[in-house]
């Protein structure tokens, strides 16, 4: 019987090597291969994704691309938007066993004296036909509820930050692994030949100033071919480096210093085999390329006024969330396969009051505003949009707690996320948590199962997607038995 999750031929070096060498020879022979990509180009409204590993959708996925908005740091999911309005009478109380059920702690909270518990500072209210509960601190988010779908159960084992994003970022807590973008990326390909498939943009922020770091390897490509890794962007100066030619070094000049280069790379390719030998003239002929459609992509110029009015003030600030927000509006209109924006700053230990509502004002209206510019460009229905952070935050306070403000810790067994677009059913708030927002009690979401559920919106059974790495069939979703969420598929 065949195995289902043996390794691709694509992954098999041998097997590429003698594959190039054969495309290479028909190309030579019959001098079909540039001629036919040059007719290609010209079919207008042809968009066919090309580098992918699979010969097909595993599913009828409804969504063509994804855009996610990481808020790393980890959002306090109980002043946001899981209302927990029993805690009021809680204020100052010590957090039960009972609910605490001998759950570890991390070292910052693991040696205080008590657990006094600290309801949220903020209020909320009920909003669209869905009845959603949002926190004040998110009035755009107010007004799309009916959009978009609430997860209020999600939970990792991870209680770390590192830990915690390398996990829902890659499916496993240790560095090492391929990135979700990357893994879409190979297994789905390119939709557009003059930017990558996976782009990331890391924002400044305006809440907690100690952030935790970021490492490129949560958008890295692991143990598949480096041509998957994600292309982060850059908030000032050239938004890729080198993306300028030097001083004295024309255009025409740089093509045939590329032509040069290239040659030999093939003569090394053909006398090693060595894929990434061809990864690297890929990568330098999508350079050249992103020298004309990255700075075209970065030009907001021919944005129109009532467009940067809904994304907010910041929207024309290069380097902001609200700005990195616009360019993934314009990477899903030029089929950028996967977009993923890390907001910083979310890890409020010790002045919720002071530090979060900066936060949600950095996110809230340009989130809004991507959702609507999406909808109203006809993109939404092909582009699955997702918020959230590694895990939760605590109920029981950090620190001194007061009325008036406290800190949160690290929580990993529930937190919030929302997701919209391409293949999620809108105004639903699915799973449920305990009354301290500390224990979820119905339908818990593992950060497998979202990440199983994303592959699923954009045509990818998690099961089928593998790679052969140290004699192992890897998978983002890990091995143990992981579902996406059915409840929530349109």
């Amino acid at each position: 019987m065949k195995n289902q999750f043996s390794m691709p031929p694509s992954s098999n070096p041998v097997q590429q090597h003698f594959t190039a060498m054969t495309r290479r020879h028909f190309f030579a022979q019959t001098g079909l291969g540039l001629g036919t990509a040059a007719l290609g180009n010209l079919v207008p409204g042809q968009a066919v994704a090309s580098g992918g590993q699979l010969a097909a959708s595993h599913l009828p996925g409804k969504a063509k691309r994804a855009i996610y908005l990481f808020m790393a740091g980890a959002p306090c999911q109980m002043d946001t938007f899981d209302y927990k309005p029993a805690m009021d009478a809680w204020y100052n109380k010590e957090l039960p066993e009972s609910v605490r059920q001998g759950q570890r702690l991390t070292t910052m909270t693991s040696k205080q004296s008590n657990f006094p518990i600290a309801p949220s500072n903020f209020s909320f209210s009920q909003h669209g036909n869905s009845g959603a509960w949002v926190s004040e601190l998110l009035p755009y988010h107010a007004k799309m509820v009916d959009q978009i779908t609430f997860v209020r159960s999600m939970t990792t084992e991870a209680i770390n930050h590192d830990p915690a994003i390398t996990y829902i970022c890659t499916g496993h807590e240790l560095p090492g692994r391929a990135s979700l973008g990357a893994w879409l990326s190979y297994g789905l390909g390119s939709l557009n030949e003059d930017l990558p498939s996976f782009v990331v943009m890391t924002p400044s922020w305006s809440g907690r100033k100690e952030a935790q770091a970021l490492y490129n390897r949560l958008w890295g490509p692991g143990f598949l071919p480096s041509q998957y890794q994600g292309v982060s962007l850059r908030s000032t100066g050239d938004p890729v480096l080198f993306l300028s030619n030097p001083p004295g070094i024309s255009q025409e000049l740089r093509r045939r210093m590329l032509d040069r280069l290239a040659d030999f790379n093939q003569r090394t390719f053909d006398r090693i085999g060595d894929p990434e030998t061809n990864t690297r003239i890929e990568q330098a002929e999508m350079a050249f390329r992103m020298q004309t459609s990255v700075p075209d992509l970065a030009d907001i110029s021919d944005e129109p006024e009532h467009i940067l009015k809904m994304y907010g003030p910041d929207v024309t600030k290069p380097g902001t969330y609200a700005a990195s927000c616009l360019l993934a509006r314009r990477m899903a209109e030029r089929d950028v396969r996967f977009v993923q924006i890390f907001h910083r700053g979310w890890d409020q230990h010790g002045n919720v009051a002071g530090d979060l509502p900066n936060q949600c004002r950095d996110i809230d209206q340009p989130s809004f505003a991507l959702i609507q510019d999406l909808k109203q460009r006809g993109l939404l229905d092909d582009t699955l949009v997702v918020w959230g952070g590694e895990f939760g935050r605590t109920i029981y306070c950090q620190g001194k707690l007061s009325r008036e403000n406290y800190g949160r810790d690290h929580h990993p067994r529930c937190f919030t996320i929302w997701m919209a677009g391409g293949g999620i059913k809108p105004g639903m708030s699915y799973g449920k948590t305990d009354e301290f927002s500390y224990n979820v009690v119905e339908n818990p979401v593992h950060v497998n199962d979202l990440n199983a559920t994303i592959l699923h919106c954009l045509g990818i059974d998690h099961r089928q997607l593998t790679y052969r790495f140290q004699g192992l069939d890897m998978r983002l979703t890990g091995v143990e038995e992981q579902h996406p969420v059915d409840a929530i598929l349109s």
